[in-house]
């Protein structure tokens, strides 16, 4: 029909778009039979995550995971507790170091920051992990900065899972507005001296209670976002030391003490030790509160530059022992399903990586420093104040 009745060139123009189409096809088509031989590999094995486990939250999600993958999957999942994943990362490295290629104990890992860049920069990740698991195209990618992790390109080695923002929780009246400055919260010590703190670094929630200060009292220095030179370091970190050097005396136990974590701060504030607590998941304070577990009244504050927001991450060590099973979890845990109940703060209320009908809305954001600004700040101040 199309030789008697259309242009030459317009032929050729369709056959070859039907051409791309077929390819499209004939390409998709392969994915699903790629990703059916995955789902099928995975069947029957047993995967080790490694995973912070000092959330009753988020374990009871994990366990609420492993239901759903054993029942739709026959995947077994076992949350492997540790208090800092650092500790995983060691375990590569020894892995590394003694030639271990294959048959490792760690099948994923949850990640970010620091940890990440030293396990990539080692290339002890699996590489193309991103494009390998079908529910990557639902994530935020457009919208979010999920593809840098602390300013340094993620480049397929993990798969984000999660945002944490981080926000102050305090009692009614503390502050007058939602955004604090410095400025307000050493008055509010000054007038109501031992009642704040904050968690003892190199707890991440208390140094990012220290790159949040730095970041306001820097005026957003743009070094900030990148690698920390000596000159960078000595021009901006004097004010940060001031402004503790004041403010200690007037925290709980005159600065010589502090919470270990962000847990036990949370549970002083329940107990009316402290006046405020610091938190990475911008819905803790309302699960908590639904919870009984901290008092009605209390109120969600950030500093007025916005919350220092981050993603956290899933990812495959090279030498995991069950990388298909792996990989279909880490499908699970970003589809829709698994991102909504993570999302409810009923269950663990951290923000979705993918788009969802009702969720709630961030606050303000502020970059996240580059991954050297944390161990300089780790270093000096346990250098300055321990």
């Amino acid at each position: 029909m199309f030789n008697c009745s259309l242009p030459s060139a317009f032929k050729r123009a369709l056959a070859a778009l039907l051409l791309m189409g077929s390819a499209v096809v004939v390409q998709a088509e392969s994915a699903a039979e790629d990703w059916s031989d995955v789902v099928q590999e995975a069947r029957g094995r047993t995967v080790f995550f490694y995973a912070w486990g000092g959330s009753g939250s988020v374990n009871q999600y994990l366990r609420w995971a492993g239901r759903h993958l054993n029942r739709q999957y026959g995947i077994s999942l076992r949350h492997v507790k540790v208090s800092d994943i650092a500790e995983a990362v060691h375990r590569l490295r020894s892995d590394q170091a003694a030639g271990r290629e294959q048959g490792g104990a760690i099948d994923l890992l949850w990640i970010n920051g620091e940890n990440f860049h030293a396990l990539k920069e080692s290339k002890l990740l699996e590489p193309d992990l991103l494009n390998a698991i079908p529910n990557h195209v639902h994530l935020l990618t457009d919208e979010v900065p999920l593809l840098t992790d602390f300013g340094v390109p993620v480049e397929g080695f993990e798969v984000p899972w999660g945002m944490g923002q981080f926000n102050i929780i305090a009692r009614e009246g503390s502050f007058a507005s939602p955004a604090i400055t410095p400025e307000q919260l050493l008055a509010y010590a000054e007038q109501n001296p031992g009642r704040l703190s904050y968690p003892k670094p190199p707890d991440f929630i208390g140094t990012t209670f220290l790159k949040s200060l730095l970041q306001a009292l820097a005026d957003n220095d743009e070094r900030l976002y990148r690698e920390p030179s000596r000159s960078a370091e000595r021009d901006l970190l004097p004010v940060l030391w001031d402004y503790l050097d004041q403010l200690h005396p007037l925290l709980w136990e005159k600065g010589r003490a502090f919470p270990q974590d962000s847990a036990q701060q949370l549970q002083w504030l329940a107990d009316g030790q402290l006046h405020a607590a610091f938190s990475f998941n911008p819905q803790e304070m309302d699960s908590k509160v639904r919870n009984g577990r901290l008092p009605e009244t209390v109120r969600r504050h950030y500093f007025a530059q916005g919350a220092i927001t981050n993603s956290h991450y899933l990812a495959v060590p090279r030498n995991a022992s069950h990388k298909a099973a792996a990989k279909v979890v880490i499908n699970f845990l970003i589809s829709r399903s698994a991102q909504a109940r993570k999302a409810d703060s009923r269950y663990w209320g951290d923000p979705a990586v993918v788009r969802l009908d009702e969720a709630e809305a961030l606050l303000p954001t502020a970059q996240e420093l580059h991954a050297g600004w944390q161990e300089r700040l780790e270093d000096h101040w346990l250098a300055r104040y321990q």
